[in-house]
């Protein structure tokens, strides 16, 4: 598995992480759900837009929402097996808790 290193922003501060890319829509409709272990995913979108998600069957994750340059929109600490949760951006990061 290939992981690429980013940089983000939360309130103004940067982050790096390595994740996996989400850009093809198989990828994108799979995301965390039956993953025991994953690494950080960054999905990737054409623009800026309403990007909703679920949680069901997956752990518990951080879900980041991204502008284009990278800077958080919003922030929410997801439980399992929640739905319609979102935000605005061009890109989505989950981030499994390890806990």
């Amino acid at each position: 598995m290939v992981l690429k290193e980013i940089k983000y922003f939360i309130d103004g501060k940067s982050e790096k992480i390595n994740v996996k890319i989400c850009d093809t829509p198989s990828k994108k409709f799979l995301g965390l759900m039956f993953k025991k272990n994953s690494p950080p995913l960054l999905f990737t979108f054409d623009k800026n837009k309403t990007l909703s998600i679920h949680s069901l069957f997956c752990k518990p994750f951080k879900a980041i929402w991204l502008d284009e340059k990278m800077h958080s929109t919003k922030i929410v600490d997801v439980k399992n097996w929640k739905l319609n949760i979102s935000g605005n951006g061009r890109y989505l990061l989950e981030i499994p808790r390890t806990t």
